[in-house]
């Protein structure tokens, strides 16, 4: 992996210091996963293809706060969550200003929905997960995407959001039990069990 890290290195040296050659590589290179990230949260593709180039907008003008550490184990990795945090910040920007979320959150008290562990989901395959996001409500694909796949804490989700931590809980649960539930029923079907 540290193989990488010259390389990698270099490219953010150059979007760094402007070069023009260096931000067509990175944005050649990362334009496919910023673009699957993107499209976790929006559905739409002409909006996601100008959100993906907005976030790489964010990237170039903000390369600076990126520290590649030369101890990383996995350089690679953490850009590619540094920047996946930029573009579902953007998203959620976006789809606050079509007021797509705001008071889409019931004020929910957390034991009336008490939170759902389940060990079903961990053994998803990204792909189904994907596929069965967008049939999630907004609200909840939201927290889901920002919890389970990008790693923001509860605390980030709430604050970014602006809605209370227990109504951030609530809903990954009933994203968590959603999906579960779909994934079940998908399977039934693939089975033909019952489909």
């Amino acid at each position: 992996m540290l193989r990488k890290l010259p390389k990698l290195k270099e490219i953010i040296t150059g979007v760094a210091n402007q070069k023009d050659a260096s931000k067509e590589v990175m944005y050649k290179t990362y334009y496919g996963y910023l673009m699957a990230v993107v499209m976790r949260y929006i559905n739409n593709r002409s909006d996601s293809e100008e959100l993906v180039n907005d976030t790489f907008i964010k990237i170039f003008n903000h390369i600076t706060q990126f520290q590649l550490l030369e101890s990383a184990i996995d350089p690679e990795k953490t850009f590619r969550g540094w920047m996946a945090k930029i573009a579902s910040r953007n998203c959620i920007d976006y789809l606050r200003r079509k007021k797509t979320i705001n008071g889409d959150f019931d004020d929910v008290e957390e034991e009336k929905h008490p939170q759902i562990y389940s060990r079903a989901l961990d053994q998803l395959y990204v792909e189904d997960i994907l596929k069965l996001l967008n049939t999630l409500p907004e609200s909840q694909r939201i927290i889901f995407n920002m919890f389970e796949i990008e790693g923001f804490s509860h605390e980030e989700i709430s604050r970014t959001l602006n809605i209370p931590e227990n109504i951030c809980r609530v809903y990954l649960g009933r994203a968590k039990q959603k999906l579960r539930k779909l994934y079940n029923e998908s399977l039934i079907v693939e089975d033909g069990t019952y489909g």
